[in-house]
């Protein structure tokens, strides 16, 4: 079983991420500032809305089986009853490394698709935020890393 900051890693050494749960109307929204962070830092990074076109100036897709070539990983950012379907997804596409973004409130994390996840060989990461990591990381985002601890998984 991976310590967090393993499975961190290896997370973010994929190049090609989706968002899911990325929306129109951004204002502090978790999904959007994922979204964002890692494509400043230079990720191919898909938002995926099912009921979005065009999120952040960029084409959103409704389901990640549209995102052309595909991804590597997923960032679910979304309703955590939405999280299994999209833990499907993943596991109907092959995806094996899906983080559950969580911060200060309930976040997305699911257990019915943690487990669903990791009966199917994916890496789940069950809760913390991608951004609270390297190469990632801010400064705002490594002291939510201390002060919402109870919410990062030391191992997945």
């Amino acid at each position: 079983m991976p310590t967090m900051q393993e499975a961190a890693s290896a997370f973010l050494a994929n190049k090609r991420i989706a968002v899911t749960g990325v929306s129109r109307r951004p204002k502090d929204h978790g999904a959007n500032v994922v979204y964002k962070r890692l494509r400043e830092r230079g990720y191919e990074v898909y938002p995926v809305n099912p009921n979005a076109d065009s999120v952040e100036g960029s084409r959103s897709y409704h389901d990640l089986k549209s995102i052309p070539g595909g991804v590597d990983a997923v960032v679910i950012a979304t309703a955590p009853s939405r999280a299994e379907g999209t833990m499907r997804e993943c596991a109907e596409l092959g995806i094996t490394q899906v983080w559950m973004h969580r911060g200060p409130g309930a976040g997305s994390v699911s257990s019915a698709a943690t487990e669903y996840g990791r009966q199917h060989g994916i890496t789940v990461i069950d809760g913390g935020c991608p951004l609270m990591f390297e190469p990632t990381s801010d400064f705002g985002h490594k002291v939510m890393r201390v002060m919402f601890r109870s919410h990062v998984p030391k191992n997945v």
